[in-house]
C-alpha cells in the first residue's frame, strides 16, 4: 500500500487555512502539516531494502517518535517513509544458550521490558523503563532508539558500555559493526543510504550500571553513564559530546573513575539546560554512580 499524505479524500493539504469565529469576529489561521511525503508499507525485509535503495530521499519509519517530530519541525523532509512495523524479521527477541541476547530493532521498550528473555541482561529493561512515558515506550523502538544517534537518547551509551553488535543489511549481503563504531555523529550511523539496521547483539552479563541526570522526570538527559564490570571496567558517558565517550578507569574506586573522566578531556556543549562547565562536572559523578552499581552487581 503507497499513498500520498495529504491527498486522501477528507485530508487537509500540507499547507491550509482555517476559518475560526469567535468573539472578535472571522479569522483565517495558517495550519501547517507535514510536508508532502510518499509511505510505503512492506512485509519482507527484502522489500523494505529494495525501497530505501529506490528512493534516494527515502526513511525508515521505526516507532516514530522522533522522525515524525523532526519532520513536524521541518528539520528534515523524506520524499518517502518506509514503514518498518510490518516486516516480522526484525521484531523479537531470542536468548541463544549461551546467554547472549539477539534483539529485533523493532522490539518495542515495553515488548523489552515484558520480555522473560530480556531478563538475562536485566540493565536493558532497567533503562528502557526510564525512557519518557508509557506511550512512548509503547511505540518507540529499540532500533529507533539508537539508529536516531541522538546524543541525549539513554541507549547509545548503554550499547557501547556493554559492548553490543549491530548488525546492518543491505541488499544483497550484510555486515556486523561493534556499538563504539555503529554511533558517527548526531544523526549519524555507520548504517547509510539503503541500509537497515536488522539485528542488535548482546553478550552474556549481568555486572551493569546506568545513572542519569534527566531533564524534568521524564525528559531526555542532561547527561548519562553506563558502566559494565563484566571483565575490565568500561564507562559509557551520554550527552558530553556528539557519541558516546568511552572511558577504562583503572578500577571503581569513585576517584579513579572520575580521574578517568578528567583524563578524557571532555569538550561537551553548554546550552539552555547546562552549562559545559557543569556538564563536566555531572560526567564525574553519573560515572561514578554507574561504576559503584555494575560493581556491587558483581559482588552479588
Amino acid at each position: 500500500m503507497t499513498f500520498v499524505a495529504g491527498r486522501r479524500k477528507g485530508q487537509m493539504s500540507p499547507s491550509a487555512e482555517v476559518v475560526c469565529s469567535g468573539l472578535r469576529g472571522r479569522h483565517t489561521i495558517a495550519v501547517m502539516l507535514l510536508s508532502e511525503v510518499g509511505y510505503a508499507r512492506p512485509v519482507t525485509l527484502e522489500q523494505a531494502l529494495g525501497l530505501l535503495g529506490e528512493h534516494d530521499g527515502a526513511r525508515a519509519l521505526a516507532g516514530g517518535q522522533t522522525l515524525i517530530n523532526v519532520m513536524k519541525a521541518r528539520a528534515a523532509s523524506p520524499d518517502v517513509l518506509v514503514d518498518l512495523n510490518w516486516v516480522p524479521e526484525l521484531k523479537g527477541i531470542e536468548l541463544r544458550p549461551d546467554g547472549t541476547l539477539e534483539i529485533g530493532p523493532m522490539t518495542t521498550y515495553t515488548e523489552l521490558i515484558a520480555s522473560p528473555e530480556a531478563r538475562a541482561r536485566p540493565i536493558l529493561a532497567e533503562v528502557c523503563a526510564q525512557i519518557a512515558d508509557v506511550q512512548v515506550r509503547n511505540r518507540g523502538t529499540i532500533g529507533g532508539n539508537v539508529c536516531s544517534s541522538d546524543p541525549t537518547n539513554h541507549l547509545p551509551p548503554l550499547m557501547v558500555a556493554i559492548g553490543a553488535e549491530m548488525t546492518i543489511a543491505v541488499t544483497g549481503g550484510e555486515r556486523t559493526v561493534r556499538a563504539e563504531e555503529f554511533f558517527l555523529g548526531v544523526y549519524m550511523t555507520a548504517a547509510g543510504p539503503g541500509e537497515l539496521l536488522t539485528r542488535i547483539t548482546i553478550p552474556a552479563g549481568r555486572s551493569d550500571g546506568f545513572a542519569a541526570v534527566p531533564i524534568g522526570r521524564d525528559g531526555t538527559c542532561i547527561v548519562n553513564a553506563a558502566a559494565s564490570a563484566n571483565g575490565e571496567l568500561c564507562i559509557a558517558l551520554g550527552c558530553v559530546g556528539a557519541v558516546p565517550e568511552l572511558v577504562r578507569p583503572s578500577s571503581e574506586d569513585p576517584e579513579a573513575v572520575r580521574e578517568a573522566v578528567r583524563a578524557a578531556e571532555l569538550q561537551p556543549p553548554g546550552d539552555v539546560h547546562a552549562s559545559a562547565a557543569y556538564r563536566l562536572h555531572l560526567a564525574e559523578v553519573v560515572a561514578a554512580r554507574a561504576a559503584a552499581t555494575a560493581a556491587e552487581r558483581g559482588s552479588e
